[in-house]
């Protein structure tokens, strides 16, 4: 931002002098209109302005040409933060040829026309900031940006999940993905980051959530190679999870050292091994067990099975006689005799 040291011109001074709740600080050329509530930008802008502020107010909608109620030709710098922005409609930024930077963090963005970025062929920088968690944008950014040359992107505090490789011209130089819900960066998004495009890309990483378990073993290799030259932030990145290597300085870690971890958190091909080991040694020790018994029962074992055994042939011989008194001619003519 830059210092309040207004000197504070007051509307009706000169043609050209600042809009009545702004200040222009030093000169006309910088002008901030900071926390007036404006519902929409100030028309009386000195045609001479360069860096344009605006924060804590509800322009809410960009419409066409919002900050050309007359063409402001050396403005390069133009901030929107805390405006409660929610829609940029087509050629919102008419009027603005030498617009260089963009800044619309912290706005609700919800809808992004396809030609919301039109007529800014020289915008390089665009901060979005905490500008994306009200809705899905990145296929309707995708679209806006398509004609863009941008050499700076600014994501931070949007809780992205994976990389926006939609969202990555060609001729990139600088991605900021701080303070994310990037938990790794999968095989797939490493290859678009070594696409011939994107090959000078620099990206901050901190303050992601990173799960340092066995899918994170290709983003550390690569990060490893490329480290110094392409993700400033490498050496303060920590691990958030599992717990076991919560707060582990990731650069440290070795790639086997990182695990397999399942959705709970636990390490599925150990706690297997684990398990079948367990089961294994209880099966053996019940093996043992039953063996030892038998070992020391076994002249008890032996007087039970003679016993059994008696007292079967004892049973198959009482079946054995009945059958033969059945059987017996004689005894079935008595039966029959009155």
């Amino acid at each position: 931002g830059f210092a309040l040291l207004p000197l504070a011109v007051p509307p009706a001074a000169a043609p050209g002098g600042c809009p009545s709740a702004c200040y222009c600080v030093a000169t006309p050329e910088q002008v901030q209109c900071r926390y007036e509530r404006l519902e929409e930008p100030p028309k009386e802008l000195p045609v001479t302005v360069h860096n344009l502020s605006i924060a804590g107010s509800n322009l809410s909608v960009l419409p066409l040409a919002a900050f050309a109620a007359r063409p402001l030709p050396d403005l390069r710098l133009l901030r929107l933060r805390h405006d409660n922005i929610h829609t940029i409609e087509d050629m919102a930024l008419q009027g603005l040829p030498a617009l260089r930077t963009l800044d619309l963090s912290h706005n609700p963005l919800l809808s992004v026309a396809a030609g919301a970025f039109a007529g800014v062929p020289l915008l390089r920088t665009l901060q979005l900031n905490q500008a994306l968690l009200a809705a899905p944008l990145e296929d309707q950014l995708a679209l806006a940006m398509r004609n863009l040359s941008l050499r700076r992107l600014e994501l931070a505090g949007n809780a992205l999940r994976a990389l926006p490789a939609s969202l990555l011209p060609a001729g990139l130089e600088e991605l900021d993905l701080r303070n994310n819900s990037l938990q790794r960066l999968v095989a797939a998004e490493l290859r678009s980051l070594d696409a011939p495009g994107l090959r000078g890309l620099r990206l901050t990483l901190g303050a992601n959530p990173l799960s340092c378990d066995c899918a994170l073993r290709p983003f550390l290799a690569w990060l490893r190679s490329a480290a110094v030259a392409r993700v400033p932030d490498a050496r303060s990145l920590r691990c958030a999870a599992p717990p076991a290597l919560r707060g582990a300085v990731l650069l440290r870690l070795r790639p086997e050292g990182l695990v397999c971890v399942d959705a709970e958190g636990g390490e599925p091909g150990r706690l297997e091994t684990a398990s079948y080991v367990f089961f294994g040694i209880v099966l053996a020790l019940i093996g043992i067990v039953f063996l030892m018994v038998l070992y020391l029962n076994r002249r008890g074992i032996k007087r039970w099975l003679h016993n059994l055994r008696e007292a079967c042939r004892d049973q198959m011989e009482g079946y054995h006689y009945r059958y033969e008194q059945d059987a017996d001619p004689r005894c079935a003519s008595t039966v029959g005799t009155p």
